[in-house]
């Protein structure tokens, strides 16, 4: 007689976070076309092999994966269909000419390793012609049977605690809701909020001065990021460590409905029944409400819910240094042939120089895949051992940037595959599930209220808003404001030509959003490069703006503007079906009538 399954007493939910700035038509190398063929090759496709190979053994990976809108639309990109088979065709050329220089050399190691990357690039070739060129397909089809669950992000990336008007919070989120649906085919239940960022609603102050002004704009009351991501039917989004660890417990607004009035005439509540793993230390293995205003009480039942990162896994597959991307045996990120750009060389150790990096051995990597693979799963374990035994399990969320997998560390894609058969071959009670499954199977912990933070540098918002990038932003706002006041008037909706120039002023606002730009000057990453992106967009923002002025004082345009405009487009023509509308005051969905 067949025994029946045996209940899982934890969880774990990987989220994958793919994202890429947007690159098209926007240079080649060393930054700009380049990241998105290099992540297509060494970690989209990678993955996707991964997903077949556990789909084969009827296993899966059950992760969260978050395919940003502005990637979306670049894996869709007909500059991106044509070049992406260009890059891999190089790519396979090179190695050829290494082979033939490593054997002409006499050092058979070396050449065998070029015929690896010969391989390599010619199963890509053959994967992505196999996939009809369609990466996105490929994704949708394990999203379409259940194997994974594809969530979106803000349209551009922008980093939501920092935008500077309700309406471009809103406009970033529905934006992406629709994009989500025209690439993946449904409504997402899940988001990724950029570099994990959170704000309660409240009083704010615009961090800098207007370009250009010496009078700052007063104070305003700003949503939450949970009512605006509530109201377009986002059930859930993930948060840093530390917003919980210093959150408040609230009530919840069962409490509030069904509380006694004392004699004093306040409310009498009874204690919250929540589900906690260690007495009164709050747990980071549980999902929680997020306390927010959500237009008011009686659309709390639209209330979103956060899942908190766990940090002591998060460690052993981010850090370079003490984590599994470190080890010695491991393919070396930093050094490369040219010109053809292959590594042949592992990381043999922390720190050592270049010119001391000993040789890449595939097989040796593979042993410590494993080993890294059950020491993960120990992790796993070992941090939820004290809610095992609770009524409602606990689960662990462990959030990466996809990237991460394949490309910065080469063998991520084949551990993630062994995390999965790891757990799926060896009863440990732990099991692998996605966060819209637990969510449909189990209770939340209570509602929380959490302060304004992100998973960069200290907690808060300096990675994006500091002495370096503070100018960016200076653009930013009273370009928020400008579209806001455009798209709440009704003449951009009088001729199609009004509504061309509208649409690609909000296209060129969302990518001046874009946190990459902020992220990239601050780190040094490609400074160059990210302050040449934003000042393009600003500029051709400015040029937009004096286009619409001309439209909005004659009803028409000249030859000059129709030419600039449709340079414009060619260049920047993302989210065809982009609604203005997104931007007008107050304008929001309503999360009673959004289709889940």
């Amino acid at each position: 007689m067949t025994q029946p399954e045996r209940r899982p007493t934890g969880f774990l939910t990987l989220t994958l976070h793919a994202h890429l700035p947007y690159v098209v038509n926007h240079g080649t190398w060393p930054h700009g076309m380049e990241w998105l063929h290099e992540a297509a090759a060494e970690t989209y496709l990678p993955l996707l092999r991964v997903l077949a190979n556990l789909e084969r053994d009827g296993m899966a990976l059950h992760c969260n994966l978050n395919l940003s809108p502005i990637l979306l639309e670049q894996l869709a990109h007909p500059v991106f269909l044509a070049e992406f088979p260009k890059y891999l065709g190089r790519k396979i050329v090179a190695a050829r000419e290494d082979e033939a220089f490593f054997t002409q050399s006499g050092e058979a190691h070396y050449a065998e390793t070029a015929r690896f990357w010969f391989r390599f690039f010619t199963q890509a070739l053959e994967h992505f012609n196999g996939l009809n060129q369609d990466i996105i397909g490929g994704f949708r089809h394990f999203n379409e049977v259940g194997l994974i669950d594809i969530i979106t992000c803000a349209a551009t990336h922008g980093y939501l605690p920092l935008l500077g008007t309700d309406e471009s919070v809103r406009a970033q989120i529905r934006t992406a809701v629709q994009t989500h649906r025209r690439h993946i085919g449904s409504h997402p239940r899940g988001i990724w909020s950029p570099e994990c960022g959170y704000r309660p609603a409240g009083s704010w102050t615009q961090p800098v001065l207007d370009n250009g002004t010496t009078e700052p704009q007063p104070p305003i009351d700003r949503i939450g990021v949970e009512q605006a991501l509530s109201e377009s039917g986002l059930e859930f989004f993930y948060v840093d460590t530390h917003l919980v660890e210093e959150s408040q417990r609230a009530p919840s607004p069962y409490q509030l409905r069904s509380g006694k009035l004392l004699s004093n005439g306040k409310l009498r509540y009874e204690t919250p029944t929540l589900h906690t793993l260690s007495g009164e230390h709050r747990s980071l293995y549980q999902p929680y409400y997020v306390e927010g205003s959500y237009g008011g009480e009686l659309n709390k039942q639209y209330a979103t819910t956060i899942f908190p990162r766990d940090p002591k896994t998060g460690l052993q597959v981010w850090s370079g240094e003490t984590g599994y991307p470190g080890d010695a045996n491991y393919l070396d990120f930093h050094k490369k042939r040219w010109p053809g750009g292959h590594r042949y060389w592992r990381v043999t150790g922390h720190p050592v120089d270049m010119g001391d990096k000993q040789p890449y051995y595939a097989q040796e990597a593979d042993a410590r895949i494993a080993a890294h693979a059950k020491h993960f799963v120990n992790l796993v374990c070992e941090a939820i051992k004290p809610g095992l035994n609770d009524d409602v399990p606990p689960i662990l969320c462990a959030p990466f940037d996809a990237e991460l997998f394949g490309h910065w560390w080469f063998e991520g894609p084949q551990w993630l595959e062994a995390v999965a058969r790891e757990l799926h071959d060896h009863p440990t009670g732990i099991a692998l599930i996605s966060s819209v499954d637990y969510l449909d199977q189990y209770p939340r912990a209570g509602f929380i209220t959490m302060h304004e933070g992100s998973w960069g540098a200290e907690g808060a918002n300096q990675v994006w808003m500091n002495p370096e990038t503070s100018w960016t932003y200076a653009h930013i706002y009273p370009a928020e404001r400008y579209i806001r006041d455009v798209c709440t008037a009704t003449t951009w909706r009088t001729s199609p030509l009004a509504t061309r120039i509208v649409q690609q002023l909000c296209r060129e606002l969302l990518l001046l959003e874009s946190s990459d730009w902020q992220f990239l000057i601050t780190t040094g990453a490609a400074r160059d490069y990210a302050e040449l992106r934003f000042l393009t967009h600003n500029d051709q923002f400015n040029d937009l703006k004096a286009i619409w002025q001309t439209y909005e004082a004659t009803g028409s345009i000249n030859e000059e503007q129709e030419k600039r405009l449709a340079e414009i487009h060619t260049r920047d023509g993302i989210f065809p079906d982009i609604d203005p509308g997104f931007w007008a005051s107050g304008a929001h969905n309503n999360a009673a009538e959004t289709t889940m």
